[in-house]
């Protein structure tokens, strides 16, 4: 055999001993790359969760200009507050009303619904403020009990001052009922002492 037939064969044979180790080295580096892929989206998701929240409830237009951290001593902490400042009884009703024949619903399933404030008045949201109203069924996962269960509680936290004004609102107008899963885990301790029951000012 000529040495140039034999330089041939050992360089076939050397090809064929790298190429699986070079496609594996390849198909490392691809799963590498998708992984970290993976995880900047994750990241990114993540954030997007933890921010949506909170720049929901800073929109203005759903809150009462008339509550802020330093006065809610003499706004939602004050018995009754939320008596003194919703609007009457017809005005609101109109409003749900209006929000029936919005979405297309039978103003005779209308007792099947709740008029909602996003933020809570006794969380500072506008009583009236059309971008603060919504209709939520009265019963459910996502329903306005539930959802009047966690309202007393955050107020509560709010003024024992073991939870700001601002986190509280951004609680509720967010995914609520995911908070609301973690209800007797919640930072300001147990539910003694919430009131349940009442006009509770949602």
């Amino acid at each position: 055999m000529t040495a140039a037939k034999e330089n041939a064969l050992d360089e076939a044979h050397t090809s064929g001993i790298k190429s699986p180790a070079r496609r594996a080295t390849r198909a490392a580096d691809v799963a590498q790359t998708m992984h970290k892929r993976c995880l900047m989206l994750a990241a990114m998701v993540a954030g997007l969760h933890l921010h949506g929240p909170v720049a929901f409830a800073q929109d203005a237009s759903m809150l009462d200009e008339r509550v802020t951290q330093e006065t809610i001593a003499d706004t939602i902490c004050k018995p009754g507050y939320a008596d003194t400042v919703s609007p009457p009884f017809d005005d609101l009703m109109a409003h749900k009303d209006r929000l029936l024949s919005e979405r297309g619903i039978d103003p005779d399933h209308g007792t099947r619904y709740a008029l909602d404030r996003r933020v809570p008045v006794v969380l500072g949201g506008s009583p009236d403020a059309p971008d603060n109203l919504d209709l939520l069924p009265w019963g459910g996962h996502r329903g306005e009990r539930r959802k009047a269960l966690l309202t007393a509680k955050l107020k509560r936290c709010v003024c024992e001052g073991r939870m700001s004004l601002s986190d509280a609102q951004a609680a509720i107008a967010g995914n609520w009922s995911a908070h609301y899963a973690g209800f007797g885990s919640a930072p300001c301790g147990d539910d003694r002492g919430v009131a349940l029951g009442g006009n509770d000012g949602s």
